[in-house]
């Protein structure tokens, strides 16, 4: 419906303009900046190749340039528009996001349409759209993000009971997609695929005729965008499934207890649609399983792996919704009561994370900006923990940037320790000892206020002073302070 699209459209970009903080460094570093440095290229003597910087990550083949090509080719019509200006670098990704996801929850609505009916289908859309998590993530430039806007435009195509050939091919090439953006996709899927393939009469033609030309189609697509801009051949997938799942590297980034996605993850982001959707799952009919036991499913292998994040379960999102509106549904006298209670209960957290909290690491990408035009000739180094903001995709000129290091180590060193991490054994220290010349110090420093008191006898030594101080967050955590100082070097 044209005016149900158009609403959600107008929310979404709504959405888009009030979420002002950062989530994980992922929406930019694998996202934006890899879009940044495959775009804008300086051929002069000081600036030889790309300006820009490509994480670990893309140097071992681990990430693929299909979802970072999206961005580009906006980057590319900025820049052939001659309209690349830094701050509709930062925006169009993220409408292009926000307009997305406003299609997939109108998909959402007409697939419940579809199952049910329209009072069931407006309240999944109403528990879709006042899910503060789904706010906070939905316009964001992230990895995950693309892979639940993809998962709800196959579900909206996927054959329920029997099978029709024709929508099997289009909710396949979906997933694809899905798992090419991102790789671990796949499982969501398998219980989802499994259910229709024996559910299908037509088995033999289900797996030669539309799973294998799907697959290779898209597989085929995305290699040879990555041997176009790798310039050699690289499975990505493989490598991404072999370092985070066979050998469990993603340990580095930090572990949690196996049960954290049940204790933790999915009640913190249902929030308080949680009790609407166990109500849902014991009140929907049989035939609906198959989405519960895709959200178990996920979260039972998701447990497995020590590292864990809310972002990773995000893609289940939209399935728990459809129980939180069949729960909501039935509540007839209750609805408006019960309605109004989870629109003002996401309200706040929708409200906060995106206004509110850790905003300071897009604040003072604003006076990195500044420096473009006043002081070309800066250089900056971001004394901040290890992708903290953003980088050249957020600046957009050549200055000479710098910021703490820390891939992993891929060799088996036991007594490996990255840059980031040295730096904090010993911050003062390390600071001598890397500017030992006064000829190398950077003009400008930027640094969580955690730091200061520690590398204080530094800063006054070498003639810094503080010119801004830019809020962060009200919850400080060991290196991440509440302001971001901005300190200049005296000239």
């Amino acid at each position: 419906p044209v005016l149900l699209l158009t609403f959600t459209v107008l929310l979404r970009m709504l959405n888009c303009l009030l979420v002002q903080t950062s989530f994980v460094p992922d929406e930019y570093w694998q996202a934006l900046e890899v879009a940044h440095h495959m775009v804008f290229k300086y051929p002069s003597v000081a600036h030889r190749g790309n300006y820009g910087y490509l994480t670990w990550e893309w140097a071992n083949g681990l990430r693929g340039y299909s979802y970072p090509l999206i961005f580009a080719s906006m980057y590319k019509v900025l820049q052939l528009l001659a309209k690349d200006d830094v701050q509709l670098l930062i925006w169009v990704p993220r409408i292009a996001q926000a307009v997305l996801a406003a299609f997939a929850d109108v998909r959402l609505y007409s697939l419940v349409q579809h199952l049910e009916n329209a009072e069931t289908a407006k309240c999944v859309f109403f528990c879709q759209l006042c899910s503060w998590f789904t706010w906070y993530s939905c316009t964001r430039t992230l990895t995950n993000t693309m892979e639940t806007l993809l998962s709800i435009f196959a579900l909206s195509c996927y054959p329920m009971q029997g099978s029709k050939m024709g929508r099997s091919t289009k909710y396949l090439a979906l997933v694809a997609l899905a798992v090419v953006a991102r790789p671990t996709a796949v499982i969501l899927w398998i219980p989802l695929v499994f259910s229709h393939f024996f559910q299908e009469q037509r088995k033999a033609d289900l797996i030669l005729c539309t799973c294998l030309p799907v697959g290779l189609i898209t597989v085929g697509i995305s290699l040879i965008i990555d041997r176009v801009f790798y310039g050699k051949w690289v499975l990505v997938q493989f490598n991404f499934l072999k370092f985070n799942v066979l050998q469990n590297l993603g340990t580095f980034y930090g572990s949690h207890p196996w049960h954290w996605y049940f204790t933790q993850g999915l009640p913190v982001i249902l929030g308080t649609h949680l009790p609407f959707f166990i109500h849902g799952c014991v009140l929907a009919p049989k035939r609906y399983r198959i989405f519960l036991t895709a959200v178990i499913w996920t979260m039972v292998i998701y447990s497995t792996q020590s590292h864990k994040e809310f972002r990773f379960i995000y893609p289940i999102l939209p399935f728990c919704m459809f129980f939180c509106g069949y729960s909501l549904n039935s509540m007839k006298a209750w609805k408006k009561s019960a309605a109004g209670f989870l629109l003002l209960s996401n309200l706040l957290p929708a409200l906060y994370t995106g206004l509110v909290h850790q905003r300071g690491s897009l604040d003072v990408m604003s006076h990195i900006q500044q420096l473009c035009n006043n002081q070309p000739q800066a250089s900056v180094f971001i004394m901040m923990p290890c992708h903290s903001t953003p980088f050249y995709s957020h600046v957009h000129c050549p200055l000479k940037m710098r910021f703490l290091q820390c891939p992993p180590d891929l060799t088996g060193n036991k007594s490996y320790i990255d840059e980031a991490d040295m730096f904090y054994s010993n911050p003062l220290s390390w600071l001598n000892k890397e500017f030992y010349n006064e000829t190398l110090l950077p003009s400008h420093l930027i640094f969580f206020d955690v730091l200061q008191q520690e590398i204080s006898s530094f800063l006054d030594l070498r003639g810094y002073e503080k010119i801004a101080a830019v809020f962060h967050t009200h919850m400080p955590q060991e290196r991440i302070g509440s302001h971001i100082y901005v300190y200049r070097k005296k000239t």
